[in-house]
């Protein structure tokens, strides 16, 4: 989920706890509890600051290793013992116990993104992304919010948010639902695919659709059980040549085609240079796919630049390889 909606669960987790009779009962527990859900509900997100360095180790990095079994035990640990110190009075088991859940709601929801994230590290670096909610969902956000709104206005946070995660339960299982109907449809409209990708969108009834056969890629939306393939690409295997090979040595590239699971790729042999191209198919938007890798090839085979990343006109594309070395 986007940072704004793990914060008002965070905030929201340390109005449920009250209903915990020891949180009831100890205010400077409460206190320290609301601090930690809150802090607990960011804590996994902290490799974000990665894309401050470049997009590559962002994209091998994000929802891997902070999202981990290791990293949601280690988590409540670090962030309960540290704030026990600025509130020694708190109740340490019960500060401990709301922390971990805390994260483990982050990990778990993020679960049913179509990013996903890698929770059964160290076991598996398998990918789950379940995509039945998108990063940011206005429905869980705006409930969240109407919650907090109420408690601000004395309404009892414990009974206020036990309702609204019952709603949330029922919402989430709604989507799975709803999930299953449009793959049935997109298997009915593609019945040789060997692989379907279907992606939330903010827009309830709108879905992303990516369909996979032996010999074409098919790129769509859904609006509720409608499917409309919207373009159509051969699937050409990437060749095993020279230039294709220094090109995959590539950081950037390295990072996408680790990241991405359908994808086209383009080859252009300009006048000194080459120039090679890859494109996910999943994030279609007005006739455009703004997601992919680029890299920029002399004729010695060196990599002159590269980028990946979200890119929306090819003026800032050629801004970037610009700038940036491979």
């Amino acid at each position: 989920m986007d940072t704004g909606t793990h914060m008002v669960m965070g905030l929201a987790l340390g109005g449920l706890a009250t209903l915990d009779p020891v949180v009831a009962q100890d205010p400077a527990t409460a206190s320290a509890i609301l601090v930690a859900t809150v802090i607990g509900s960011q804590a996994p997100d902290i490799d974000t600051v990665l894309k401050l360095k470049n997009n590559a180790v962002y994209i091998r990095n994000h929802r891997g290793i902070t999202h981990s079994i290791p990293a949601v035990l280690l988590w409540p640990l670090f962030i309960s013992g540290g704030i026990f110190l600025f509130h020694p009075g708190a109740d340490l088991f019960h500060l401990w116990i709301w922390t971990f859940i805390a994260v483990f709601l982050h990990v778990f929801v993020d679960i049913f993104n179509a990013y996903g994230t890698q929770a059964l590290r160290p076991f598996s670096s398998k990918w789950l992304a379940l995509g039945v909610i998108n990063t940011f969902d206005p429905f869980i956000f705006g409930i969240h919010s109407v919650g907090l709104f109420l408690w601000a206005f004395g309404a009892h946070p414990g009974y206020t948010f036990l309702a609204i995660y019952a709603v949330i339960v029922v919402y989430y299982i709604k989507r799975i639902i709803y999930k299953r109907s449009v793959l049935k449809s997109v298997q009915h409209l593609v019945p040789d695919s060997t692989e379907i990708i279907i992606a939330p969108t903010m827009k309830y009834h709108h879905w992303r659709i990516a369909v996979m056969n032996k010999h074409q890629f098919f790129v769509g939306r859904a609006y509720k059980n409608d499917v409309r393939i919207l373009d159509q690409f051969n699937r050409v295997p990437v060749p095993e040549t020279p230039v294709l090979a220094a090109a995959k040595r590539d950081k950037n590239l390295s990072a996408f085609l680790s990241f991405s699971p359908v994808y086209r790729w383009e080859l252009d042999e300009l006048e000194d240079h080459y120039e090679v191209r890859f494109i996910d198919l999943r994030y279609r938007s007005n006739g455009h796919y703004p997601f992919v890798a680029v890299v920029k090839i002399d004729q010695d085979l060196q990599v002159l630049s590269s980028y990946t990343g979200w890119i929306y006109s090819e003026e800032k594309l050629r801004k970037k390889l610009e700038v940036l070395p491979g």
